[in-house]
């Protein structure tokens, strides 16, 4: 039973994680890994700065224990100078005590010697522990310095594909039906090219017609009557001059229509 609940906690978990994932602002993921970034980088600057002070430490207490080694080297050759010259004096006493107090001393110089090794040992550790804590800090610190720098890029890519997924999704409601009392954007299309289509047809077979071509005679006639009205007007008004003799174009001149009225009059009639 345990078994099966695990199975599916972690079934649930996974589920959860995708869904999250899949509706999570990316903007407020990448600020979320900034931040965590930025947090990794203090704790690792902490650690660094715990190391490079243990060094820094390790190094004082060798420089101690150099110190303390020098002096007991001195103190231990001054015994020695003045159980010399006690010797030579004949104070036998003071020779022997000069002497205990120099074998005392090279006693505490041995010991200080084995703790200058091992501190010495101890420093280079600390050291090159420290250098390692350095290179981290400086590594860490430019691949923050690359992130802070790819933020505003993914930013802009990120305004970039919003736009674009806006843009695609007017365009697809262009091809989509609305409603079912909304019309696509191409069924509408289509019904006015067919308006057009039939529209233009419509007219094609009208300037064909038979009825058409009357009516330009008749029109044409008519504009010739009104021609040769003119004419007469502007003879009896003695306005026959330039403006008279040029007819419009695709019109026919007066002369022309008042020649037959006179023609018979002149010639013989047939016996």
């Amino acid at each position: 039973m345990f078994k099966v609940f695990k199975k599916w906690w972690k079934y649930v978990t996974a589920k959860f994680n995708r869904s999250f994932d899949e509706n999570a602002d990316p903007a407020v993921q990448i600020e979320q890994a900034i931040a965590e970034a930025q947090t990794q980088h203090r704790r690792l600057t902490q650690q660094a700065a715990n190391v490079i002070a243990n060094q820094k430490t390790a190094q004082m207490r060798l420089n101690d224990k150099m110190s303390e080694l020098e002096k007991l080297n001195a103190t231990a050759r001054q015994a020695l100078i003045m159980a010399a010259d006690a010797t030579k004096a004949g104070n036998a006493d003071k020779a022997a005590q000069y002497n205990t107090a120099a074998e005392t001393i090279a006693n505490q110089l041995i010991q200080v010697e084995k703790d200058v090794e091992g501190l010495k040992t101890m420093v280079l550790d600390a050291t090159e522990a420290a250098d390692s804590a350095k290179a981290a800090v400086q590594q860490n610190s430019r691949m923050m310095q690359q992130k802070l720098a790819e933020k505003s890029k993914l930013l802009s890519q990120l305004d970039q594909a919003k736009m674009q997924e806006e843009m695609n999704t007017a365009m697809t409601q262009l091809n989509e039906t609305v409603g079912d009392d909304v019309p696509t954007f191409n069924e509408v299309q289509q019904k006015i090219e067919a308006r057009y289509a039939r529209a233009k047809a419509a007219s094609e077979l009208n300037e064909s017609s038979v009825e058409a071509r009357v009516l330009e005679v008749e029109q044409a006639t008519a504009n010739v009557e009104a021609q040769s009205r003119l004419s007469q007007l502007r003879a009896e008004l003695g306005l026959d001059g330039d403006t008279a003799a040029a007819p419009a174009v695709g019109q026919a001149a007066p002369a022309a229509v008042e020649q037959p009225a006179t023609a018979p009059s002149d010639q013989p009639q047939p016996g």
